[in-house]
């Protein structure tokens, strides 16, 4: 149970100035009528406080509200001359319901307000927000030495409705409450009235409902409202999921983990999840839906382009079967090609699939007299439309000769003819096998797998392929990345400067979708045909992707000038300006969700195959959601101008900072260095953006990270980060955890976060810190205050001198204790 504590509670007052409150006169003109008389300064304050009522937020659900109650409240007051009940109408001519007592003349005062059972809807904590105006004690006459300018709230928890006629101490008490303005005679004379609003929560609840009391022990109080309710993170879609509305825990801390559902003809991989806050904010997302093939995503829902309606027949032979169509009247985009499905009538579970970029096709191979039952759907950008209804079409059956006779020449010449195909399709397999297969060189028009039984029977294992294999670069990008005309984007404003050119914010329009915001890299003038090459490599890999936390390529422009490349808008962009600029505003599970949807990404392209070799804070792009991205896949030509790079023997820059030792020295690039890579952007996260290992020089950071040395603990990092952070950074790669493993551990940290309570020891870190690992001995540092300045600890030189600790020698002789 929290609460602000008492204030003033039992203070005595000086004598002062100030008539008797009960004397006050009975009525003000021009305030509200009202169905009994009430004192001049409870009349007064409600002229001043209806106006100041305000409607809750979204995430909360109120319980009780007393402003909004038309009948009885059904509060008891006891003793009956203590509360009492001043019945004021707003500007609607509603009641207002407003309690007051002022027994302040008298001496042992102790006036019970109790309201009705109130139930709790399954919340486990609940919040009261009460209105209350309060007199100052300075303003009431002379020895009033009783005076209290507070009062106490409590509390009983019951299944039962008819539970409040019970002992004064079995409630418990939530807080004493206190006043942050109290009024005056002259406030009153004035109509200046000081409304306070105190808020208190409860929990956790264990019961159906509960009452509220309110003591006055001596108070001049009026308590205007009480609105009782909890918090709820409310329902939303989010990447297309629903998360349903959900009441948040007992405690303040807790994180509740929510499984969305995909929305109508939208599917997933990993399941959408969500972590509703004790505050009511989603937090956390995990996972996410996608439109099925053919659908496209529309205002948070997935509608399909419309099918293909209008198939015609054409040349129909023995063994073949000619078809043409019309291109759907919505495809949702531009049609990339068409999807052809085509089996003998029941015979659904062994088919034929052919693809196509026209609207023409001839199935070839088929048997005579058959029916065949054929459906087309469209493929566009946003995915595969759905299946045509079914056409079925009758091959011609063969006509018998008049004698067997006339059948050999015919058997004779097409068991020739198939020995001759044959012999073709042998001799170009083996010549095939010989040159070696290269996808670049293949660009039909048609494609045909067979499927039986739901299996295709050429089988192929989706992975990334590098662009640099292809013998033309330009087959590459339009094979990964989609065209956009030049006239759909709108470049808006300059946010930064890339190695070939400019990068803007601008709008996206495309032709049946809704407008996005986008970033656009541009290639400047003069460039040369490698560096056009190099720029549009970016999204040949780019375009490959498809994650939630991967960034997403929209399009390129290579038909008109300036050639362009276009991507979501990250509005906060690269996380480590982004967490320098916001230094310390950050829960650690914020920081954790950004850490797990980094993991996220880099899970996907180590399964993908893809190796980043350049994964950096300054490489991770996050939005307005705190959603982290991993972008940037062009370390070849990024490298050249990047000042955290350095020359190896080996020839080629590598961000030094950022890589592990076994591919600095061998240029070993692994999914186990990119770990390595993960675990400097994690120290960076948890310690905003700071500058992995300081001033040392990169010849510095080699030597010391092969001599041992490892990044000391950030500030206030919980130990089960920190631990994973060395876990990435062992010298032997097989012992370093793979990315799903990572992925795994911070998904348990963000279920228990109470896990994260448990901070690096500020002894154990400072161990760390010191010269035991060789780099940071006399060698590298002249002075203890030159290696406190390098680890931006200066300001403890005077009290490391103070104790003994003047050399390097002596520094590396502390313990732990």
């Amino acid at each position: 149970m929290r609460g602000s504590g008492p204030r003033g509670a039992g203070r005595r007052r000086p004598p002062g100035g100030g008539g008797d409150p009960s004397s006050t006169p009975a009525s003000l003109a021009g305030c509200y009528s009202a169905p009994r008389r009430a004192p001049l300064w409870t009349c007064l304050l409600l002229c001043a406080a209806l106006r100041t009522l305000l409607a809750s937020p979204s995430n909360e659900v109120n319980l009780l509200d007393s402003r909004t109650v038309m009948g009885d409240l059904g509060w008891i007051a006891f003793p009956k001359n203590g509360w009492e009940e001043i019945g004021e109408v707003d500007e609607n001519y509603a009641p207002i319901h407003t309690y007051q007592v002022c027994k302040v003349m008298e001496q042992n005062q102790n006036n019970w307000l109790l309201t009705s059972w109130i139930s709790n809807e399954g919340a486990s904590r609940i919040f009261i927000e009460l209105k209350f105006t309060l007199r100052d004690c300075n303003s009431l006459p002379g020895g009033l030495g009783t005076c209290k300018e507070t009062f106490n709230m409590y509390y009983f928890e019951s299944d039962d409705e008819n539970g409040r006629n019970i002992k004064e101490n079995q409630y418990i008490k939530i807080d004493t409450i206190a006043a942050d303005e109290s009024f005056t005679e002259l406030d009153l004379g004035d109509r200046v009235m000081k409304l306070n609003t105190e808020v208190r929560d409860v929990g956790p609840l264990s019961k159906k409902g509960f009452y509220l009391a309110f003591q006055d022990v001596g108070a001049c109080i009026a308590l205007v409202s009480v609105r009782v309710y909890y918090k709820k993170c409310p329902s939303v879609v989010r990447h297309l999921a629903v998360f349903p509305d959900t009441i948040t825990g007992a405690d303040s801390s807790q994180l509740l983990e929510v499984s969305g559902s995909c929305v109508n003809h939208s599917v997933t991989d990993e399941p959408p999840k969500m972590h509703c806050s004790a505050e009511g904010e989603w937090l956390v997302p995990i996972g996410k839906c996608m439109c099925k093939a053919g659908y496209e995503e529309k205002n948070g829902t997935c509608q399909a382009p419309s099918p293909v309606t209008n198939v015609k027949k054409g040349k129909i032979a023995k063994n073949s079967i000619s078809l043409s169509w019309q291109e759907p009247d919505r495809p949702n985009g531009i049609i990339l090609e068409y999807e052809i499905k085509y089996f003998e009538k029941d015979q659904e579970t062994s088919y034929t699939i052919i693809k196509s970029k026209e609207t023409t096709i001839t199935a070839e191979g088929l048997k005579p007299a058959s029916v065949y039952v054929f459906q087309i759907r469209a493929r566009t950008a946003a995915g595969y439309g759905v299946f045509s209804r079914r056409f079925e079409f009758e091959t011609i059956p063969v006509f018998a000769a008049s004698s067997d006779q006339s059948q050999i020449p015919i058997i004779a010449v097409s068991v020739t003819v198939g020995v001759i195909l044959l012999a073709v399709v042998i001799g170009f397999l083996l010549s095939g096998r010989r040159c070696g297969y290269s996808k670049a060189k293949q660009d039909p028009e048609e494609e045909k797998m067979h499927f039986h039984n739901g299996h295709i029977k050429l089988p192929g294992v989706r992975t990334y392929i590098d662009p640099h294999t292809y013998e033309d670069p330009n087959q590459a990008v339009h094979e990964f990345a989609k065209e956009i005309e030049a006239s759909c984007i709108t470049i808006e404003r300059v946010i930064g400067a890339g190695e070939f050119g400019e990068v803007c914010s601008g709008r996206l329009k495309l032709p049946g979708k809704r407008e996005l915001p986008v970033a656009i890299k541009t290639l400047k003038v003069g460039y040369t045909e490698k560096q056009r090459r190099d720029f549009l490599g970016e999204a040949s890999i780019m375009g490959q992707f498809d994650h939630p936390n991967i960034i997403h390529l929209e399009g390129v422009v290579t038909k008109s000038k300036p050639v362009m490349i276009v991507t979501e808008y990250m509005e906060n962009g690269s996380l480590d300006t982004f967490l320098k600029k916001n230094d310390g505003q950050f829960t650690v599970i914020q920081l954790v969700g950004m850490l797990r949807g980094i993991a996220a990404g880099m899970k996907y392209l180590s399964d993908m195959g893809y190796v980043h070799r350049d994964l950096a804070a300054r490489n991770i792009l996050i939005n307005s959601n705190l959603v982290c991205k991993v972008s940037d896949f062009g370390l070849s030509r990024v490298l050249e101008d990047d000042p955290e790079a350095a020359y190896t023997t080996r020839g080629g820059k590598i961000p030094i900072r950022w890589t592990a030792p076994e591919a600095i020295a061998f240029r070993k690039f692994t999914s186990a260095s990119d770990v390595w890579s993960y675990g400097i952007v994690m120290w960076e996260v948890v310690s905003y953006g700071e500058r992995p290992y300081w001033e040392m020089t990169n010849q510095d950071v080699i030597k010391a990270v092969e001599e041992g040395y490892r990044l000391p603990s950030p500030m206030d990092c919980p130990a089960a980060l920190y631990q994973l952070m060395l876990d990435c950074w062992q010298k032997d790669r097989n012992s370093r955890p793979k990315f799903d493993e990572i992925v795994s551990m911070l998904d348990k940290l963000i279920r228990n976060p109470s896990s994260l309570k448990t901070l690096v020891n500020a002894s154990s870190r400072v161990s760390t810190l010191l010269a035991e690992h060789g780099p940071l001995g006399s060698g590298a540092y002249r002075s203890v205050g030159e290696w406190l300045e390098a680890i931006k600890m200066g300001r403890y030189t005077e009290i490391f001198m103070e104790n003994g600790y003047s050399s390097m020698d002596a520094v590396a002789q502390v313990t732990l204790e």
